[in-house]
């Protein structure tokens, strides 16, 4: 159902805005979470704005690893909006310092967009 609204809203802003584009904006591109013991999950809200004129769609996303999570707005970010991105990261099994790089599929004149989280984990006493 979010695919099928996804496409309807790409197709009407190509046929009323055509050479529009979504422009996608954050508070910030990387975050950096504090030392932190294996186990435990972590989470951080990424601010992200539509600076353009048509409607922001966030329609996918992409990791390296499954235990970095995003959930995604299920309504296209209308123009002068913001939303605040979810990205959880388990660290169950992670050692020492990670970097996370996600891939967000958008509306956007590049078509993809990248945040990226960063963590030194501590390991279990064993």
């Amino acid at each position: 159902m979010r695919l099928y609204f996804a496409i309807i809203i790409i197709a009407l802003n190509s046929a009323l805005g055509f050479g529009q584009e979504a422009e996608f904006s954050f508070d910030k591109a990387v975050h950096k979470f504090p030392k932190t013991y294996e186990g435990e999950l972590l989470s951080h809200d990424f601010i992200i704005s539509n600076d353009g004129q048509v409607p922001l769609v966030i329609s996918d996303y992409h990791v390296q690893c499954p235990c970095t999570k995003v959930i995604l707005p299920e309504e296209p970010i209308l123009p002068g909006e913001t939303f605040p991105l979810k990205v959880t990261f388990d660290t169950s099994g992670k050692y020492y310092f990670q970097d996370r790089t996600i891939i967000l599929k958008t509306n956007s004149k590049s078509g993809e967009e990248k945040i990226r989280i960063k963590v030194n984990v501590i390991p279990k006493a064993e």
